[in-house]
């Protein structure tokens, strides 16, 4: 088994917390991840990569083969669309294939709030927008926009680690996806510029 290639900033689910999807999605493991690349393919996704922790078939390549199931049963969509790469990650369930079905139809729902022109700040596809090449910048969730990392979290560019980590645990307090008011794209942005000051 290899290392799933996790995006930076993408919070992970503790695996004590991973279930099968409610009820059960009826799709094979094949369809499953055939059904990203048709979504990717409706995007118009240029690039499109599935990565998991187990090895993939050389024939299909964005498919596991059907009999490895890796401890870590994550799957993460890579692709770009204008210039910019996106990733979108789940590993909220404990199989490869739910979390497989999971992203595809997540995708769908996406395309479809631009698709019917439902009123958005910025482009739906910028909450999973990948951090840009340049290591201080942190794509802010659902705008589009940089931001320096030291204003994300509302500190000094010169803030001590121990502020750092204190502001970013209570942003992260208030936003996390299990908080009476998850804002999941936030708790990323939080946890992304906390990572590129702690790491300058």
């Amino acid at each position: 088994m290899t290392a799933l290639d996790w995006p930076d900033g993408f919070p992970r689910t503790p695996a004590g917390e991973r279930t099968s999807y409610p009820g059960g999605f009826e799709v094979s493991r094949a369809t499953a991840f055939d059904s990203i690349l048709e979504e990717l393919e409706k995007l118009e996704a240029a690039n499109p990569r599935i990565e998991t922790a187990a090895p993939h078939t050389a024939k299909h390549p964005h498919r596991p083969y059907a009999d490895r199931d890796p401890e870590d049963p994550g799957v993460v969509a890579y692709y770009d669309k204008d210039g910019q790469g996106f990733a979108v990650a789940c590993d909220r369930w404990d199989n490869l294939r739910d979390n497989a079905r999971a992203v595809a139809l997540y995708i769908d729902a996406k395309r479809a709030i631009d698709r019917y022109g439902v009123s958005t700040v910025g482009s739906e596809f910028q909450t999973q927008a990948l951090p840009s090449g340049d290591e201080d910048d942190v794509v802010v969730a659902g705008s589009g926009e940089v931001a320096a990392p030291h204003e994300v979290l509302g500190v000094s560019p010169d803030a001590p680690d121990n502020v750092v980590k204190a502001v970013a645990r209570r942003l992260s307090a208030d936003v996390h996806p299990d908080s009476d008011s998850p804002d999941v794209e936030k708790y990323k942005q939080v946890q992304r510029a906390k990572e590129v000051m702690l790491d300058a």
